[in-house]
C-alpha cells in the first residue's frame, strides 16, 4: 500500500498530542533543547516514558551521548517556547534561563510536570529513534491547562468535557 506521505501526516495532525521540551546538559555547550509532541508514559514499575526523535535531528547524537535528559510539559501559553525550541538554531535558550534539577538537567520553569530520566533503551522507529526513559524524578504543578498539538497548529483546552 503506498500513499501520499504529506497527507499521511496531516491524517496523524487529527490525533492531538501534548507538547514538551526535552532537555539535556551537553559539556561546554548549552543545553540541549527540542520540541516533541511524541511524549508517553510506558510503565508504572518501572516507571518508563518515552518519545520520538528524527533520525535526521541535529541534535540527536548529542541526546544519545547525554547520560540523562529531563522533559518539561508545556503550558497553554507556552507557544512560544515551542516555537524556539522545535527548530536548530543557535542561542535556544536567549532570554530563558533554565532551572537545574536534582539530576543536573536543565528543567522549564513554570510548566505543568517535569520528568529528569536516564536513558533505559532506544528502538528503531522507521525514519524515527524510539527514546525510553526512566524517570529518576518528577514534579507537577497544581494549577494549569496543556499546549496542545492539534492539526498543524497550537490550541489549549478550553472546557472540560461532561
Amino acid at each position: 500500500m503506498t500513499f501520499d506521505a504529506r497527507e499521511f501526516r496531516n491524517a496523524l495532525g487529527h490525533f492531538p498530542t501534548g507538547v514538551v521540551v526535552v532537555t539535556a546538559p551537553v559539556d561546554g555547550r548549552e543545553p540541549l533543547a527540542m520540541t516533541v509532541s511524541s511524549f508517553n508514559s510506558v510503565s508504572l514499575d518501572p516507571p518508563l516514558v518515552l518519545f520520538s526523535i528524527a533520525r535526521t535531528a541535529p541534535s540527536l547524537a548529542a541526546l544519545l551521548a547525554a547520560p540523562r535528559f529531563a522533559i518539561s510539559v508545556l503550558r497553554h501559553d507556552q507557544s512560544d517556547l515551542s516555537t524556539r525550541f522545535a527548530f536548530a538554531r543557535d542561542e535556544k535558550w536567549d532570554g530563558v534561563e533554565p532551572v537545574l534539577g536534582e539530576t543536573g538537567c536543565p528543567l522549564i520553569r513554570p510548566c505543568l510536570a517535569t520528568f529528569e530520566c536516564t536513558h533505559f533503551a532506544h528502538h528503531e522507529g522507521g525514519d524515527h529513534l524510539i527514546i525510553v526513559g526512566r524517570v529518576e524524578r518528577f514534579d507537577t504543578a497544581a494549577e494549569g491547562d496543556p499546549l496542545v498539538f492539534f492539526r498543524g497548529s497550537y490550541h489549549h483546552i478550553a472546557a472540560r468535557a461532561a
